[in-house]
């Protein structure tokens, strides 16, 4: 009976092995720049963003966008504010971070954006909060970055009106200096899909938004792996207690040319 029960375990135990994906390796060892390791070590950081750190590597995105002291960047969609504080640490107090919150979401909501707390806080006076529709995107100087974390998706979907994602990244180009940088952060789904899943999975194809954003008239930099987990058949919902946390997820980088206005 025992060997029975030893053996009925050991299959259980493959089985779950087989259904529950497994998180991506850790990347190599990364010495992040000087003024990006000063802004993750910022003591007004809450533990509960410190404790995330370990899934989003956020040195290495940041690094990635090319974050330097002094930039202007607009956190597009910054939910509680993980990325806007670690933002506002690293371009200083000669930089600016604008928090994008579209309108969209704070009337689904019925409450004032999150984010509207990190700009009152002493700690990140170089914080602003732009409470506005998603469609018509600014910022009151030009930018050199604009960041959207996991949110990409969402603009296609109903409670977003949807955005015409072509007048959304047109007008993100126009916000951005010349040369400026556009990064865009999002679960992947099954190659060929589309949009099919960005309401059901909360997921979209890396190459759907590749191609919107390329039609804006940015030019495709580059890809960071840093996120990526192959061990994601991209079937679960990006919540899903199998897969949250671990989804493949993709990190795009977009160049406005130097010669456009």
């Amino acid at each position: 009976m025992r060997k029975q029960l030893l053996a009925l375990a050991g299959v259980l135990a493959l089985a779950a092995c087989a259904t529950t994906p497994a998180p991506p390796p850790p990347p190599p060892h990364f010495l992040a720049p000087p003024h990006i390791a000063a802004a993750l070590a910022d003591p007004a950081r809450p533990d509960a963003d410190r404790a995330r750190d370990g899934d989003r590597y956020p040195a290495e995105m940041l690094a990635f966008a090319g974050v330097r002291p002094g930039m202007k960047v607009a956190d597009l969609v910054p939910g509680g504010g993980y990325f806007t504080r670690i933002f506002s640490a690293a371009v200083g107090p000669n930089g600016h971070v604008y928090a994008y919150v579209p309108d969209e979401l704070t009337k689904l909501a019925k409450r004032p954006p999150a984010v509207n707390a990190i700009a009152a806080d002493p700690n990140y006076r170089n914080v602003s909060v732009i409470l506005r529709q998603l469609p018509l995107f600014g910022a009151p100087e030009k930018l050199d970055l604009v960041w959207t974390s996991q949110n990409y998706h969402d603009m296609h979907d109903p409670f977003m009106g949807p955005a015409d994602l072509s007048v959304v990244n047109k007008a993100i180009f126009r916000a951005l200096k010349p040369g400026g940088v556009y990064v865009v952060l999002d679960h992947a789904a099954a190659p060929g899909s589309g949009l099919r899943d960005t309401d059901t999975l909360h997921r979209i194809d890396p190459a759907t938004v590749r191609a919107e954003v390329e039609a804006a008239g940015f030019v495709f930099e580059g890809e960071s792996s840093i996120l990526r987990n192959p061990a994601d058949d991209h079937s679960l919902r990006v919540f899903d207690p199998a897969i949250r946390g671990h989804t493949d997820q993709f990190i795009y980088k977009f160049r406005k040319p130097r010669g456009a206005r």
